[in-house]
């Protein structure tokens, strides 16, 4: 989609994806290697009760199934900022997250392009808010 399609206000959702700690535990040994990622027994005594994924791993999460949904197509691109990102809720292994994308704000540049801002809302399957973020694309007009 081209930014003059896009709303404000309009909004997307995404299919959902099932975390396992298999998956928890790869991320975190490549990219935030703390032992609330990796260590069960450490993780078990500290405030989660267990190991839970790392706030990066929920932002990539969100990203990737949002990008997956084809909406930006070949009209996107790049990214220029992510703003705001809040890890509002831990993440556990099983947890099975859907994305909700909400066009806030949407500006033309002075060429073919602009700027659209979605708000990335991750909620896990009890329907709890676990991340928030905003991403801002250039995108074709």
């Amino acid at each position: 989609m081209k930014l003059e399609e896009f709303t404000i206000g309009q909004e997307f959702q995404t299919r959902s994806l099932k975390l396992t700690k298999e998956d928890i535990m790869r991320f975190a040994g490549e990219f935030d290697p703390q032992y609330m990622h990796l260590d069960e027994e450490k993780a078990n005594q500290g405030r989660f009760n267990g190991i839970i994924a790392s706030g990066i791993h929920t932002l990539a999460i969100s990203f990737k199934l949002w990008v997956e949904e084809g909406i930006y197509g070949d009209d996107v691109i790049a990214g220029t900022r992510m703003n705001n990102i809040k890890f509002i809720k831990p993440v556990f292994p099983e947890d099975e997250l859907q994305i909700t994308v909400k066009v806030i704000d949407k500006k033309a540049t002075k060429d073919e392009t602009g700027i659209l801002t979605v708000l990335l809302s991750t909620f896990n399957h009890k329907d709890e808010k676990v991340f928030e973020g905003d991403l801002s694309v250039l995108i074709k007009r």
